[in-house]
């Protein structure tokens, strides 16, 4: 069974820096061939993309983390790099490869 997991989620201070990392857990899964993506969803609102890499690496940012966000991968693990965070940035991440889905990880931005 392939089962993507997020890591990398914590409560940080406006300013501040994460890393999220999506891999599979169980069965062995190469991420190379699919259409990867990090979603993301606040309480209270619908869920949105945050950022996605095509397939040939092109790779796309929705406005309002262009310049902060950085959203790489490598066959078997892919990550979200996330610079100047601000609190409207707290929402539960969710990755994406192909149709599997990870559970969510936390990312809560405040003072």
């Amino acid at each position: 069974q392939v089962r993507l997991v997020e890591s990398g989620g914590a409560s940080v201070q406006p300013g501040g820096s994460l890393k999220l990392t999506c891999a599979s857990s169980g069965a062995i899964f190469s991420f190379s061939g699919w259409n990867m993506a990090w979603y993301r969803q606040a309480p209270g609102e619908q869920r949105e993309l945050v950022a996605d890499i095509e397939s040939g690496g092109n790779t796309n940012y929705r406005d309002s983390v262009k310049g902060r966000f950085t959203i790489s991968a490598e066959p078997n693990a892919m990550y979200l790099q996330m610079n100047s965070l601000r609190p409207e940035d707290t929402a539960v991440y969710v990755c994406q490869v192909g149709h599997y889905w990870g559970q969510g990880t936390q990312v809560t931005v405040s003072s």
